[in-house]
């Protein structure tokens, strides 16, 4: 290793001095110092070489975005990010201050985090949740399924245009036609517009409630945030193995608590009049038309029904 006193002689030697005069002539005639000076005529010779460090962080940050790998192998100190410079006269001499700007990738990534934080998921894959979605594909994927698409599009054009209204979608159809694909896409459009929501698959919730009985604190943290949030998915609602006291004190207060005030949405395989049928009858109780009637009276009112024609997309590589 080269001692301090042999590294400052080199400093000292014509081949530094000429390397030094190069990397100086290339910062100098780069089009953005060029650029900047024209901007800025107050930039002094004095100003420019104040601030050299500052001025080729400048330039080899821009010029790596000019061939940008990715923001996985970006290049840059600070990743995804570039330095730009602001010019100020502080006490008659102009002044450079370096600060540092997230790149558009950068920014994609960012939005994407920040919708991520507004959707929760309860036994639906998150994979579900993070898949990119194509509006053109998604309406070409199956025909069959267009007009129920185009219903599930308006919904999100007017609630973009509008605001949140208290009604929602009750999606039905048969086994693997994308319901639930849909749901996830209208979620992930909302979210961007900065709408918290959850989904919840519901075979899975109503099992899982029975051990949560144990754990009070945590099945009200559940419901609070089931109540709270602005758009509620139901999934697969029709598939569980219901008991009353999950019906009427845990689905009714939900509900009770949300009709009037936020959407909720609902996929299931059957269409409303036979979820009614499956919401009066409970493994422990049996029939019970009234209350399954009782429930239905805060889902039937507050969404509309979509019919969604199509063929089974499930074993496909990409889920539908």
């Amino acid at each position: 290793m080269e001692s301090l006193g042999q590294l400052l002689d080199s400093m000292k030697s014509p081949a530094f001095r000429r390397r030094s005069d190069e990397l100086l002539g290339r910062i100098l005639s780069h089009p953005l110092v060029l650029r900047l000076k024209a901007e800025h005529p107050e930039l002094d010779e004095q100003a420019i070489n104040r601030n050299l460090s500052r001025i080729y962080q400048y330039t080899k940050d821009h010029d790596h975005c000019q061939h940008c790998p990715g923001l996985e192998r970006c290049p840059n100190d600070f990743q995804g990010h570039f330095s730009s410079l602001d010019i100020q006269t502080v006490n008659g001499k102009a002044e450079i201050y370096e600060r540092k700007t997230p790149c558009a990738l950068q920014i994609s990534r960012m939005n994407e985090e920040q919708i991520k934080k507004r959707v929760r998921s309860f036994y639906v894959d998150e994979r579900a949740l993070e898949e990119g979605y194509n509006e053109v594909e998604i309406m070409s994927k199956d025909r069959l399924r267009a007009p129920a698409v185009n219903q599930v599009f308006r919904y999100i054009r007017d609630t973009k245009e509008n605001g949140l209204s208290p009604r929602g979608l009750y999606l039905t159809g048969s086994f693997g036609t994308g319901k639930t694909f849909l749901m996830c896409y209208l979620l992930h459009e909302l979210a961007k517009e900065g709408h918290t929501g959850v989904i919840v698959y519901m075979p899975d919730f109503v099992e899982d409630i029975k051990s949560m009985l144990q754990e009070s604190a945590k099945l009200k943290e559940s419901i609070e945030v089931m109540k709270h949030c602005d758009l509620l998915i139901f999934d697969d609602i029709g598939a569980e193995n219901l008991s009353p006291w999950v019906r009427d004190h845990v689905l009714g207060s939900i509900l009770n608590f949300r009709m009037n005030r936020k959407p909720t949405f609902y996929t299931s395989n059957y269409r409303l009049d036979g979820l009614e049928q499956h919401l009066s009858f409970t493994s422990k109780d049996g029939e019970e038309s009234h209350k399954g009637q009782r429930l239905m009276n805060r889902i039937a009112p507050f969404v509309d029904e979509v019919q969604l024609f199509g063929e089974n997309q499930r074993g496909n590589m990409r889920r539908s």
